[in-house]
């Protein structure tokens, strides 16, 4: 194949002969030799640089096809030279041109890793989701003689034998793994999770249909009984399928999703919903024996509906003996017991993909200028109050109703309540809400004002360790009593609520000491307390 030269080499090899015409006549012109070889350099520099592809054109010479050239042993670059068909007027587009580029599959694949790299670093700066990094492993716990015998053990003695190792649980001193101011008895809590996670199995009742029994709904702010049945049907450390071996019994349904299907709009008839539960549980002990053989001590219902508790009224055992996790902990109603039913936290989920998205990230000490921060409808009976007294009446109480748009468009809720030292938590309709998780999620210190509310984990979190109850009969005086707590205590109690946090979130991957396993520790630990039976063989120590 001839190949035919471009117009820029012929004007080169013309003026290298015409130089050598002149050397030969010794009639040498300095000055044009001295610009003649400027150009030849610059050209010849041009020509081997890789970053820079001035001659090359659409098709490939045979020049072309000669060893690829790498870039500091990572870039595989192509240098194309001119071919016979290149024209003069196609040089300014040349100049410009950027090199082409390949890049072989392993090299591809280290690139868009690199790039999904800085994505994931860039979301980490936006701060959009809290991260949680894993504890450090704990060290293997070395079984005793005791224990491993009380794994053996029928479900009623295994119990007692808990009961009684809890009784005289070790002093706890020091705790690497968990704070001890924020507990009532730390050596207690410690040794009944560690029971607990030695001993508990959970039969899951298979019966029901969609939706209502084994779908979780999980946005909202009665996310809590979801979430809770995701992760208790996923778990496999605790499931059982034999019933046989079983601690608990899980009646798996949602009081949200039963009133999306039962409840008729506008009738405030809810008597439905209870008839429906009571045949379903009256079902139960027809089909299996284990409901008679406690009488319902040993079931277990989640519910965060603020109706959670009226469901249970057609069924006397169901209201009486079983061991209801409600966010409506309402000891006022006859229906919640102390002792025996637990107190759920009501956390409000707004992407049930990534639950922990816009958590924690609360301003420091000194950047919370406001005093105390409400912001919310005005049902029930102690809202219309709190604003009656404090809306628009003191520059460091920020109390609205729903946040006015005004407000809102210079600073959110969200970031009202990161700016705030206290927030307040009056209850709605019903003693909970969902402001208390909120305020614990920003840092913010929870002032709970609803009389007769059970507070979440009660039984083994010390609430007055990072919050503060106030009487809904004192909401008059609400500014004095925050201003007379010292701001050593604040200090104190605002440090708390950092500490307490992991113990009210949710993980598509339940953590040791997160709010799944806090909530299946207190059903635990409430069984425990009402386990009677005596445990005629002693299990010596080892």
């Amino acid at each position: 194949m001839v190949n035919i030269k471009s117009p820029l080499r012929l004007f080169i090899e013309e003026s290298i002969k015409e130089l050598i015409r002149g050397f030969r006549r010794q009639r040498i012109k300095w000055r044009n030799a001295f610009l003649l070889g400027s150009i030849m350099t610059t050209i010849v520099v041009l020509l081997h640089t890789p970053t820079f592809s001035v001659f090359s054109d659409e098709e490939e010479t045979e020049s072309s096809s000669s060893s690829p050239i790498y870039l500091n042993g990572s870039l595989h670059l192509n240098i194309h030279i001119v071919s016979s068909e290149a024209k003069v007027e196609n040089f300014h587009t040349l100049r410009t041109r950027t090199p082409i580029v390949q890049l072989n599959a392993s090299e591809a694949s280290e690139a868009v890793l690199s790039r999904k790299r800085r994505k994931r670093k860039k979301r980490k700066k936006t701060k959009d989701d809290l991260i949680l990094t894993d504890p450090p492993p704990a060290p293997r716990h070395v079984l005793s003689s005791s224990e491993r015998r009380a794994l053996s053990l029928p479900p009623k003695k295994a119990l007692t034998y808990a009961k009684l190792e809890i009784q005289r649980a070790p002093e706890v001193i020091n705790d690497t793994d968990l704070f001890a101011p924020l507990f009532r008895n730390l050596s207690v809590f410690k040794r009944s999770y560690e029971l607990m996670e030695l001993i508990l199995k959970v039969y899951i009742y298979p019966d029901g249909d969609k939706p209502i029994f084994h779908e979780p709904h999980l946005n909202g702010i009665y996310a809590s009984e979801g979430w809770f049945m995701k992760l208790m049907e996923s778990n496999k450390q605790f499931v059982t399928k034999n019933p046989e071996r079983a601690h608990l019994f899980y009646m798996p349904y949602s009081v949200k999703q039963l009133q999306k299907s039962i409840f008729v709009p506008g009738s405030h008839n809810i008597k439905p919903l209870s008839i429906f539960l009571r045949d379903y549980v009256n079902m139960l002990s027809i089909k299996y024996p284990f409901w008679n053989r406690t009488h319902g001590s040993d079931h277990f219902l989640v519910a965060c509906h603020d109706w959670g508790p009226y469901t249970v009224n057609e069924h006397p055992e169901l209201k009486r003996n079983a061991i209801k996790a409600l966010c409506n902990a309402d000891l006022s109603d006859g229906i919640f017991v102390p002792g025996k039913d637990v107190s759920l936290p009501e956390t409000s989920i707004r992407n049930a993909g990534r639950p922990l998205r816009n958590i924690g990230n609360g301003n420091r000490v000194s950047q919370r200028p406001i005093l105390a921060f409400f912001a919310g409808n005005l049902h029930g009976r102690v809202r219309p109050k709190l604003l009656k007294h404090w809306r628009n009446k003191d520059e460091d109480m920020k109390i609205y109703g729903p946040l006015p748009h005004n407000v809102a468009r210079k600073m959110t809720y969200v970031q009202h309540m990161k700016s705030s030292k206290y927030c307040l938590c009056p209850m709605g309709y019903e003693v909970n809400s969902p402001r208390i998780v909120e305020a614990i999620y920003y840092e913010c210190v929870p002032v709970v004002i609803a009389d007769n509310f059970m507070l979440p984990f009660s039984d083994v979190l010390d609430w007055s360790a990072f919050s503060v109850v106030v009487p809904e009969k004192e909401i008059p005086r609400l500014k004095e009593i925050l201003l007379e707590i010292p701001m050593r205590r604040y200090l104190k109690m605002q440090s708390n609520v950092k500490m307490v946090q992991r113990h009210f979130l949710w993980s598509p991957k339940p953590r040791k000491y997160d709010v799944f396993h806090m909530i299946l520790h207190s059903i635990w630990f409430n069984l425990l307390n009402q386990n009677q039976t005596s445990f005629d063989d002693h299990i010596p120590d080892s």
